[in-house]
């Protein structure tokens, strides 16, 4: 049966992701700053950042099958609308004489847990209103809604931070769920649930997402390789900033990262216009390589301008991998089962940065130590070996068989 589009309804839903992404930002921004000037410690923004990870990795698979048993757009409005509670306590801490670290940490916490409720049903969801022929100009569409809070947040952030506090960066992020909240219940009003036709149990359900996952080789290949960019993203966003504040100050870095961020604004624009409409193999392979390879130039330099080029090039270069990736797989799995299976795919594709979040700091300061050169060009190392090796990485993904058969069959 042919899928009707519904993607006016998707702009809707995506529109309320986009103003919840700036929303969000503006908490995360804010947070960092109050709780460093409140200890002097980056550790204790690293466990807040650490808080607000993990409970979406952990709960991201058990969140696929409920999104694939219950109504999609319903367990939505329940994770925006629950997800605020955290941000209140903070507020009503803040209110009543300034919250401290155990109380930003307990709401992080709460809403990070309701949050995870999210990604699979959006995802989801996605397939329920589009066609194929509209996966990946949605993709694009989403990868810029991740972005807004990386390139609006921090400038309206600081802005509203001079002429304010962060309560007021919280009132905002809590009115933007209140918006999420009704973009979901039109939409779902306008194409209803996903009727399950037998409810299967909660093991059984993950059961069958992670034979999905196994039963197409190219699917579980696709998702290792995911889990490698995430990686090696990790390693970029951790070490990008000691990197420059080893020769410059923290105004040029927020410049830089400004800059850098443009190159997803760019791409998100590109793909959610055009979209990709074929060789998705090829352009991620090419594209995975140009990252790496930017990536790579990112660590060379200690000059800003160099830096900055390299790090808009990469991100640029990013989505359209991350595009060819989502179509690839949103293809291949079965409407019925993709809540599950994204939660899968979710929750394997991150473990990488868990691993870039363990790894790359030590990694980098042993090498500044042991070389002599300082943790930047400690940092640089890293980056560099990193960027080459997902350029290596690259120039195989054409290679399986496995992977070019999902290209030419998708359910």
């Amino acid at each position: 049966m042919e899928q009707k589009s519904n993607f006016g309804k998707f702009i809707l839903l995506w529109t309320g992701e986009l103003i919840s992404s700036v929303g969000g930002g503006l908490t995360s921004f804010g947070l960092g700053v109050y709780v460093f000037n409140m200890t002097g410690s980056a550790a204790n923004m690293a466990l807040v950042t650490l808080l607000g990870f993990l409970p979406t990795l952990i709960l991201g698979v058990p969140a696929g099958v409920l999104a694939d048993r219950y109504d999609r757009r319903l367990l939505m409005m329940i994770g925006d609308g629950c997800s605020a509670f955290g941000i209140i306590y903070i507020l009503i801490c803040m209110i009543n004489g300034g919250a401290s670290l155990v109380q930003i940490c307990v709401g992080v916490f709460i809403s990070s847990v309701f949050s995870a409720l999210l990604e699979p049903s959006f995802r989801a969801t996605i397939t329920d209103m589009l066609t194929k022929e509209e996966y990946s100009k949605a993709s694009g569409l989403v990868s810029l809604a991740g972005s807004a809070r990386y390139l609006f947040s921090p400038v309206i952030a600081g802005f509203l931070l001079s002429v304010s506090d962060i309560r007021l960066l919280l009132i905002i992020d809590i009115a933007t769920f209140a918006l999420t909240i009704i973009s979901a219940a039109v939409v779902r009003k306008g194409i209803g649930a996903v009727r399950v036709k037998k409810k299967e149990g909660f093991i059984s359900s993950l059961k069958v997402g992670f034979n999905v996952l196994t039963e197409k080789r190219g699917i579980m290949v696709l998702v290792i390789i995911s889990s490698a960019i995430t990686m090696f993203m990790g390693m970029f966003q951790i070490l990008a900033e000691p990197l420059i504040l080893s020769f410059s100050d923290a105004k040029t870095l927020g410049m830089a990262e400004t800059i850098c961020a443009c190159g997803m604004l760019v791409s998100g624009l590109v793909l959610g216009i055009k979209g990709i409409k074929s060789r998705h193999v090829k352009i991620l392979s090419v594209s995975l390589m140009m990252s790496g390879i930017f990536m790579a130039g990112f660590g060379l330099f200690e000059s800003i301008i160099p830096i900055s080029l390299f790090g808009f090039l990469f991100f640029l270069s990013l989505p359209f991998a991350n595009n060819c990736l989502d179509y690839l797989v949103r293809t291949n799995i079965p409407d019925e089962v993709q809540g599950r299976t994204w939660g899968l795919i979710g929750f394997i594709s991150q473990l990488g940065y868990v691993v870039a979040y363990t790894v790359s700091g030590t990694a980098a300061d042993m090498l500044g130590e042991v070389t002599g050169l300082g943790v930047g060009r400690g940092c640089a190392m890293v980056v560099i070996t990193a960027g080459l090796c997902l350029a290596v990485l690259a120039l195989f993904i054409p290679t399986p068989a496995c992977i070019k058969e999902l290209e030419t069959c998708s359910v």
